[in-house]
């Protein structure tokens, strides 16, 4: 019989303090981040920002318990695929800029004679950024150290029915009992700058459409909250970026409750326990709000287990 693997991707994390540099290092030597054709300059771009960040983003992940939350839920949610999946096929993860890196995964891979690996990135809405990144992270590592199985990849999974009913399950826990007619809903996105849009990226589209999803569903479910918005968040630099950035979102919706959705996430991370659940909830304090709350992503919910299932059974 022959044996297959399952690998999920994403962003990675620092595990310490000490890997917060070598995540910066490699997220901004990343030629899918910093898109410019020179190689040398995009090296001294990134040493400069590596240099001036460090230090501030040390402080953010002391804050938040000294190191990502990302990497610990991925092997959660990869325990529970694996029991889901049996022993027959192979569960694992890789990640972009923090360990476990894509050589020491295919060396495991290879060790266990795979013959077909399914790549699943775990970024709902395709993005060069995330998911091209991602993707072309692992193919070029697998063909580097010279293995021979086949390659299997999804690049978006934002329509799935049982994903977004994670999504719904996420909003009904954080809403708890409280009447979603006293709250905004405001799906938050991680911002792109403008120019990699209009370079042809589809995460925006993707992003519209998915939203448009979530407000069927919410309908359908009787979750009518008294306005659902869109908005992204993570801007740095002077570039222009999607808007409406999430300050400018939350001074233009009724200042009564809010609650927010991280939709480009599916594991928690910084930008989701640091940036929304702190910087953000500052932010709403100051301008009035009587409630500010913030969704879990559906890290190793069930439904998201479901849904991963759903999308490997789908690549068969």
């Amino acid at each position: 019989m022959k044996k297959e693997a399952i690998i999920l991707l994403n962003m990675g994390g620092p595990n310490n303090l000490e890997e917060v540099e070598l995540f910066l290092v490699n997220m901004f030597n990343d030629k899918n981040i910093l898109t410019m054709k020179s190689s040398l300059l995009r090296k001294f771009i990134a040493t400069m920002i590596t240099f001036t960040r460090t230090e501030s983003s040390q402080e953010i992940y002391r804050k938040i318990g000294g190191k990502s939350p990302l990497v610990d839920l991925t092997k959660k949610l990869v325990a529970k695929l694996q029991e889901r999946v049996g022993d027959d096929v192979v569960v694992d993860f890789v990640m972009r800029y923090t360990p476990p890196f894509a050589p020491e995964v295919i060396e495991r891979l290879n060790s266990e004679e795979v013959e077909k690996i399914y790549l699943i990135p775990l970024y709902p809405q395709y993005s060069t950024t995330t998911t091209k990144s991602s993707l072309e992270d692992f193919e070029e590592a697998y063909h580097n150290i010279g293995a021979n199985a086949v390659l299997v990849e999804t690049k978006h999974f934002f329509q799935n029915v049982t994903y977004n009913k994670a999504i719904l399950e996420s909003i009904r826990n954080a809403m708890m009992d409280a009447k979603y007619e006293d709250f905004d809903l405001i799906f938050s996105a991680h911002g792109l700058p403008q120019k990699i849009i209009d370079a042809g990226d589809v995460y925006e589209r993707h992003i519209n459409k998915h939203v448009a999803i979530l407000n069927t569903m919410l309908d359908e479910a009787g979750m009518y909250f008294h306005e659902t918005h869109l908005a992204y968040q993570s801007k740095v630099g002077p570039l222009a970026w999607l808007k409406p950035s999430l300050e400018e979102k939350l001074g233009s919706v009724r200042n009564r409750g809010v609650i927010i959705f991280p939709l480009a996430f599916t594991v928690d991370n910084s930008e989701t326990d640091y940036e929304l659940d702190m910087e953000y909830r500052e932010i709403a304090e100051e301008m009035g709000f009587k409630e500010y709350r913030v969704c879990r992503c559906p890290n190793d919910s069930d439904l998201f287990v479901d849904a991963l299932c759903e999308i490997y059974e789908k690549m068969q």
